[in-house]
């Protein structure tokens, strides 16, 4: 992966300074932050100045004319983020189906997930803005958080490269103390079941498998889980721990639904 972004980088259309440059001089301040989040100096601090301009700073009269918001790198730091995410969430979950991957992927990638991770790094605090924009409440926008932080991946990419972008990644949105929160309510059905069951002094509930059909290279198993006697719902999947979630998740949503 790390040839081909190589490859990519040299193609013309990537020259950073000619399509994301901000005339912009970045600040000691805003020279520190980047620094520390990336560990090192940046090789172009332009891309991160761009990156944290807000929209309101390219009407400013007192705005040099060729100030750039950080809009397009927006665009590209959204592609790399679900890449990224799409990746780690396939690797690590083997035994969840696409739409359960597809519905994990959009928690984390949500406009007020990402704000909360830009929060986690103050980003809010060292962004450019037009001088009769709101700057209180620009700051502290969930879309403003939300693009920015995004915009930042898309410098990173631009400037150090896919294994920084990565790395960005995994340290602010992977390891976030949030990201197992937002995965586990997810796709963890049997231990919201069991919690659920033990709130309510039941006992521990009960999977079964009613079927098995299918040649041994297409297997399709249907499981049954029950409580205290009761049926609480089936789910049916090429693996039997996959087709137990699903057992689960249908469970779930009958109590849930009736609670």
């Amino acid at each position: 992966m790390e040839q081909l972004w190589q490859k990519i980088s040299a193609l013309p259309i990537f020259s950073t300074e000619l399509k994301t440059g901000s005339a912009l001089r970045a600040t000691p301040e805003s020279i520190e932050f980047v620094s520390r989040l990336l560990g090192r100096k940046p090789g172009s601090i332009s891309l991160y100045t761009t990156a944290l301009t807000h929209r309101s700073a390219i009407h400013d009269p007192a705005m040099p004319l060729n100030t750039h918001s950080n809009q397009r790198l927006e665009f590209l730091g959204d592609a790399i983020l679900g890449l990224v995410i799409t990746d780690y969430l396939f690797r690590e979950l083997p035994e969840s189906p696409e739409g359960e991957l597809s519905n994990t992927r959009a928690k984390i990638v949500n406009r007020k997930s990402l704000a909360g991770f830009a929060r986690s790094i103050n980003i809010g605090d060292h962004l450019i803005l037009g001088e009769s924009a709101d700057h209180t409440k620009i700051r502290t926008s969930e879309s403003t958080l939300a693009d920015a932080f995004e915009a930042f991946i898309g410098a990173i990419w631009l400037d150090r490269g896919i294994s920084a972008a990565t790395a960005f990644i995994n340290e602010h949105v992977i390891e976030h103390r949030r990201f197992n929160t937002m995965i586990t309510a997810e796709h963890n059905h049997k231990s919201r079941l069991i919690e659920h069951t033990q709130a309510l002094h039941l006992p521990a509930p009960r999977y079964i498998i009613i079927s098995e059909e299918g040649a041994e290279h297409e297997k399709r198993f249907t499981v049954e889980v029950s409580c205290d006697g009761k049926v609480l719902g089936k789910g049916t999947a090429p693996r039997k721990k996959e087709a137990e979630q699903h057992a689960a998740a249908e469970a779930m949503h009958k109590l849930e639904s009736t609670s």
